[in-house]
């Protein structure tokens, strides 16, 4: 649960206003929102839902159990801050590195107890499963720029210039999380 808090935060509240073109079921949502002009929120619920559903055919049941809580969480969280009004951004440089340790943090809470948001990170989940030579966040890196693309037509170059260094940063701070995480495991068991 405290891992979708830094998440949901992070994107309504740092991500969305700022217009950071990251590459994740947010950033997708924010992309529909403006071609159709609805709510970003009605895109991210629809979107996590269908995800849902892919993990539980592509992963498993448990997987998606945790998922589940994880995803309604998440959108709970991500609605609720969406909706205050309040306002954290301030100058962009600080926004964006406290995103990126704020959802790198959210993501590493997730994924080391074997949950996610249902977000593109499913996906990337998949991916590691049938290939493991790649880890999680080089998977996700590949799929956020796929999602860059489509931000370019919406949002234009500073957004998906501002995105591409977002994924490099915070999947590299992901994956020094998660090799933390290993080594633990690796102790514990030993």
């Amino acid at each position: 649960m405290f891992g979708n808090i830094l998440l949901g935060l992070a994107y309504a509240k740092l991500m969305v206003p700022n217009h950071i073109i990251n590459g994740g079921v947010t950033s997708l949502s924010l992309i529909f929102s403006r071609i159709f002009q609805l709510d970003i929120t009605i895109f991210t619920n629809g979107l996590t839902l269908a995800l849902l559903v892919i993990a539980y055919l592509f992963v498993g049941r448990s997987f998606l159990l945790s998922s589940m809580v994880s995803s309604v969480f998440y959108l709970l969280f991500f609605n609720v801050f969406y909706h205050l009004p309040f306002t954290l951004h301030t100058v962009l440089a600080v926004d964006f590195l406290l995103a990126v340790f704020l959802i790198a943090g959210g993501y590493y809470c997730c994924l080391s107890e074997n949950s996610s948001t249902a977000g593109l990170d499913v996906f990337a989940v998949i991916l590691h499963n049938r290939f493991p030579r790649y880890s999680v966040g080089t998977y996700l890196r590949y799929i956020n720029v796929l999602v860059l693309g489509l931000g370019y037509t919406s949002y234009g170059f500073r957004s998906v210039c501002l995105g591409i260094l977002f994924s490099v940063c915070f999947t590299k701070v992901m994956d020094m999380l998660m090799k933390q995480e290993k080594k633990k495991e690796n102790v514990s068991r030993s």
